[in-house]
C-alpha cells in the first residue's frame, strides 16, 4: 500500500488519520512538533499493525522545517501516495489588538505549509500518475469568525482550485469541511466549548473514515454528516450580511484567551 504523510499527526484528527490508515496497512510518514510524543506514536502504530512509521518532527510555522517536509514528499524512496495536510491550531483571539505574530504563525501552519506541501507533493504525484492530497478546512470557511474562517475558506477555494488543475492526471485533490469534532483541538486552543449542544458534535473516527472514503471516490469536498451538510447547504443560501451576524454573534458569547496554543 502507498505511504501516507499526515501533519499534525500527533493529536486531534491526525492521530485518527495516523490510525485508520495504519490499519489500512499504509505505512506512514508522521508529522508534528512534539518528536517524543511522535517516536512514542510510530512504536504503537508498529506494534499495533505492522507498518512502517517514519517521524519527522518540524514546526511547520518555519519556513525551514516545512521545507525539511516538501523534500520527503518529492523522494522517490519510499514515495508519498496520500499527503494528509492537517495541522492547524485555534487562534481565539480578536484581530483588532490582538497579538500579529501570533496571527502569522496561524497563516503560516494553515495556508503556507499548505500550498508550499501541497505544490511538493501535487508535482511528484503527477510524475507518476497516481496519488491524493487532502487538505483539512472546515465548515467555518463558510463562516465570518475571525481569520481562522479566512484561512480555512483559503484551504478550501485552493483545494477546489487545485482539484481541476489535477484533472486527467491520475492524482485527486479532496477538502475535508468538518464541523465541531470531539478531540483535543478546542481544549488545548483554551476555547470554552460547554454552550455547544451535543447534536452539535462529531466524533473523530467517523469523520476520518469519511474523508478516507471520499478521497478514494474522487470526492472535492468532503463534509463529513448529515446535519453538517444540511447547516452548510443552509449558510450558502443565507445573505452574507446574516453570516456575517452569526460571526458577530460567536465572538460575543466567546470568553477572551490568553493562553498558548498548539
Amino acid at each position: 500500500m502507498a505511504t501516507a504523510l499526515i501533519t499534525g499527526a500527533s493529536a486531534g484528527l491526525g492521530l485518527e488519520f495516523a490510525w485508520q490508515l495504519a490499519t489500512a496497512h499504509h505505512d506512514l510518514v508522521l508529522v508534528a512538533r512534539d518528536s517524543e510524543r511522535l517516536e512514542r506514536l510510530a512504536a504503537q502504530l508498529h506494534a499495533a499493525a505492522g507498518v512502517h512509521v517514519e517521524v519527522l518532527p518540524a514546526d511547520l510555522s518555519e519556513r525551514d522545517d516545512v521545507e525539511r517536509v516538501a523534500e520527503r514528499l518529492r523522494s522517490g524512496e519510499r514515495p508519498v501516495g496520500l499527503l494528509v495536510n492537517n495541522a492547524g491550531f485555534a487562534i481565539h483571539q480578536r484581530f483588532v489588538g490582538g497579538d500579529v505574530a501570533r496571527e502569522e504563525r496561524a497563516f503560516d501552519v494553515m495556508v503556507r505549509a499548505v500550498l508550499v506541501l501541497s505544490h511538493a507533493a501535487a508535482g511528484t504525484m503527477a510524475g507518476r500518475g497516481r496519488g491524493a492530497i487532502l487538505n483539512v478546512a472546515s465548515v467555518a470557511a463558510l463562516m465570518a469568525s475571525g481569520t481562522y474562517s479566512a484561512h480555512k475558506a483559503w484551504v478550501r477555494s485552493f483545494t477546489e482550485g487545485l482539484a481541476v488543475e489535477l484533472k486527467g492526471t491520475g492524482v485527486s485533490a479532496t477538502v475535508l469541511c468538518p464541523g465541531f469534532v470531539h478531540t483535543e483541538f478546542h481544549e488545548r486552543g483554551n476555547v470554552d466549548m460547554t454552550s455547544y449542544p451535543e447534536i452539535a458534535w462529531l466524533n473523530a473516527d467517523s469523520v476520518v473514515a469519511t474523508a478516507l472514503a471520499d478521497v478514494r471516490r474522487g470526492v472535492v469536498i468532503s463534509t463529513p454528516s448529515l446535519r453538517y451538510r444540511v447547516v452548510s447547504g443552509v449558510v450558502r443560501m443565507l445573505p452574507r450580511s446574516a453570516v456575517r451576524a452569526i460571526g458577530k454573534y460567536r465572538k460575543a458569547v466567546e470568553a477572551p484567551d490568553d493562553g498558548v496554543s498548539s
